[in-house]
């Protein structure tokens, strides 16, 4: 049989003794310590000397960060569908997507009746199996509406809720070796998991054939199905005794027929032995991986994933999915795909891509970035999803996914120097930061992304003390519409390290951040739910506080209109950065004063906590339609339209974010970001069906306004782009964007168009000439 194409994957089959728990835990350590990549372990709970396989493979997946795990294999008849379905799930989750599922239709039955009082027939078993792998795979597709029914002869599903859904696409590995096994193999598994010791009748090669056949008869391509297998009898000496019996060097050279010529492309040792395991990671599998890769190249074979026709269907007519580069294999989503619906939507908006790109480092932005361009569609470029914007996805485009790229690096702590990749998200920043004594500044919210924030602005909880995001940004990795990779600092590319502080959307994906951090630990954190029924004199009071303040105080405060006759509320965050109680207190207080106090609470924790990354999906979650503005002051006459506004019903919600203090110390000309006078950003939000009505409020609030926050706008009415960018930066910007996109590439982030040949344009930079890697 022909070379399916996987990746390999090498590891243990590993004893679960329960005489010795630690040497089953020691052992799969050692797998991971060897560089190989899965540890599987018996499963017969029938077995007083085995410690229960699951509870060890979690406990094995907490004390690795990179192994893979799986039992070799689950015992069906003991573990019933719809709870393993669980368990399955929620060891992926607790492990970052690193269990598969092998699975057996049971063996030793009188075991088995000695635990059930059960002895089910081969026959029956197979059935059973059968169903079990749709009642999995019907418990882990929470895309499908309502509760999970099955009516099968063996499993019986009367309504059962969905969920949850794993981390990943959870490979079913089943081990068989009998022909009816085998066809069920080829019609339904994603693995085949024998043990080259019991491939007896029929052979490797008949067991493929039936196997194939099955898989061509259910629509399938045999390339689907991996071909994983055990090793039991082999062992390493200085002379050749036997098949696997060898140094390392014979066992690659009998390893690579079971690939190249039967398609196996995983291999388990199931030897307890710490030299076996030591040998196969660090001598085999490196040695190995090279022959197979120079095979594959010699011989053309294609690695990239396979995909079933069911797939293939969902395809859009938009793309080429032909062109995809071969560097890119595995990385990509379609349609079809299991994990479609975890990429394709931001947290506020749905979205139904041609394609996503999950890259994992600069080289696959630019992969990324050519094939898009090539293809004419929308380009989208997605870094934690959060997008209020709505712009990190689109209809049958291409969405450039950085989630994978989110290392969090301390690269000097005396200085405060990080680098940070635009897929990691704010809450982890913090988090990874805390130890350090070190935070930045970054919005009210855990899970928003890096990248569009620390492009955009970046009104965080520590504004008023600290400033800007973006004001803290000293440079950055950008991939531009070229293709090229560019370091942007003040001595390299200047303009474009000017522009992408505030306009960054506009002029390619920053792969990389440097910024300064700067010494936090505790701060104390205040929440006031106040009654705001006399909305005008609420606000009015609210931020006159907030502008008397001192810088150590950040406020946040949102609107929530009156609902069946209760009050207009407000729920007031106040953020004091610094750990001296007294002076938190003393700066805190007044705000109680704003209004009755309907709730309070107040504590002093690590800022961490305050902006710890909530878990959210992200399917579009509402609130599509957002209006930005931000003003000087908040003045009677504001006051007064906001409270109209609040009291019409015609929003769900309103958002104030206090500005001023360090965010003002920065000059207006210093980056894209402008607005430096400004106290207060303010966000409206609303349903679509009360979006006309809305804009009608705002039509009357927008005389008060002087400014807008990108990232909280969703109207991209150009004639609103002076709003973001007041002159001369918006020339300025014009000019750029004509030199570094002219083809207007980045369009999708409040496009900013590039100078015509009637405007003035500036230059390049002087270095801009030389060539970039």
């Amino acid at each position: 049989m022909p070379d399916y194409g996987h990746e390999l994957l090498l590891g243990t089959f590993i004893t679960p003794t329960a005489h010795d728990p630690e040497q089953a835990v020691a052992l799969a350590e050692l797998t991971e310590a060897a560089g190989l990549d899965v540890a599987t372990f018996q499963d017969h709970p029938y077995n007083a000397d085995f410690l229960d396989t699951y509870t060890l493979m979690s406990w094995v997946a907490a004390r690795t960060s990179r192994l893979r795990v799986s039992a070799n294999v689950t015992n069906l008849p003991l573990r019933p569908p719809a709870t393993l379905a669980r368990t399955a799930a929620s060891l992926d989750l607790l492990s970052g997507g690193r269990f598969e599922l092998g699975l057996g239709a049971g063996a030793f039955p009188d075991a088995v009746r000695g635990m059930t009082g059960r002895r089910p027939t081969t026959g029956q078993n197979i059935e059973s199996l059968d169903e079990a792998i749709d009642v999995l795979r019907g418990v882990w597709d929470t895309d499908q509406p309502g509760p999970l029914r099955f009516d099968g002869e063996h499993h019986k599903i009367p309504s059962m809720k969905r969920g949850p859904r794993p981390a990943h696409d959870i490979g079913i590995w089943l081990g068989s070796y009998k022909p009816r096994m085998l066809r069920l193999t080829g019609r339904k598994a994603d693995g085949w998991l024998p043990t080259l010791e019991y491939l007896q009748s029929p052979g490797m090669a008949e067991a493929n054939k039936i196997i194939d056949e099955a898989a061509v008869a259910a629509g399938r391509d045999p390339r689907e199905i991996r071909r994983l297998l055990n090793l039991f009898t082999v062992d390493f000496s200085a002379t050749r005794r036997g098949h696997l019996q060898g140094p390392p060097v014979q066992w690659v050279e009998e390893l690579l027929p079971f690939v190249l010529e039967h398609g196996f492309s995983g291999f388990f040792i199931g030897r307890d032995d710490p030299r076996l395991i030591r040998t196969f990671g660090e001598e085999v599998a490196p040695a190995l991986r090279e022959a197979v890769a120079r095979e594959r190249a010699t011989a053309g074979t294609s690695t990239a994933p396979v995909r079933p026709a069911a797939v293939l269907a969902a395809r859009h007519d938009t793309i080429s999915y032909d062109d995809i580069p071969e560097s890119l294999a595995g990385k990509v989503v379609e349609p079809g795909d299991r994990g479609y619906e975890n990429v394709r939507h931001s947290y506020t908006r749905t979205g139904s891509p041609a394609l996503v790109v999950r890259a994992e480092n600069a080289d696959d932005v630019v992969a990324a970035l050519a094939y898009a361009r090539g293809q004419n569609v929308d380009i989208s470029v997605r870094s934690g999803g959060h997008g209020i914007s709505g712009r990190s996805t689109n209809e049958g485009g291409i969405v450039i996914d950085l989630r994978r790229m989110n290392a969090v690096e301390v690269l000097d702590r005396e200085s405060g120097r990080i680098r940070v990749e635009p897929g990691a998200r704010w809450g982890d920043v913090a988090r990874e930061l805390a130890p350090y004594g070190l935070a930045m500044s970054s919005g009210d919210y855990g899970d928003v992304g890096v990248g569009g924030l620390a492009t955009a602005g970046g009104l965080g909880y520590l504004a008023r003390k600290y400033g800007l995001t973006i004001d803290h940004v000293t440079a950055a990795e950008i991939v531009v519409a070229d293709g090229r990779k560019l370091r942007v600092d003040a001595e390299h590319h200047p303009d474009l390290f000017w522009a992408i502080r505030g306009a960054g959307g506009n002029f390619g994906i920053v792969t990389a951040f440097e910024l300064q951090a700067y010494e936090v630990e505790n701060v104390a954190y205040a929440t006031l739910v106040v009654d705001a029924t006399d909305t005008a004199d609420f606000l009015r009071e609210w931020g006159r506080l907030v502008e008397e303040a001192p810088r150590e105080i950040t406020s946040f405060m949102s609107l929530f209109p009156a609902r069946r006759g209760g009050p207009v509320t407000a729920r007031i965050t106040l953020v004091y950065a610094g750990d001296d109680v007294e002076a938190a207190q003393r700066a805190l207080t007044p705000f109680l004063g704003t209004g009755p106090v309907l709730d309070q609470q107040a504590q002093l924790v690590p800022y961490h906590m305050v902006v710890a990354p909530p878990d959210n999906r992200h399917q579009g979650q509402g609130l599509e339609d957002t209006r930005s503005g931000l003003l000087e002051h908040i003045t009677r006459e504001a006051a007064e339209v906001i409270e109209e506004t609040m009291k019409s019903g015609d929003v769900m919600i309103m958002q104030f974010r206090s500005m001023g203090g360090a965010v003002h110390d920065v000059p207006a000309d210093a980056m894209a970001w402008s607005h430096r006078t400004q106290q207060f950003s303010v966000l409206a939000a609303t349903a679509p069906e009360w979006l006309t009505r809305m804009n009608g409020h705002w039509a009357r609030l927008y005389p008060h306004l002087n400014g807008m926050y990108l990232s909280f706008e969703t109207d991209t009415d150009p004639a609103r782009l002076l709003d973001a960018f007041p002159e001369p930066v918006l020339t300025r910007l014009r000019g750029l964007k004509a030199v570094w996109d002219p083809e207007q590439v980045f369009n999708r982030n409040f496009n900013i168009p590039p100078a015509s040949d009637e405007d003035a344009v500036l230059p390049r930079d002087a270095d801009t000439a030389a060539s970039d890697s």
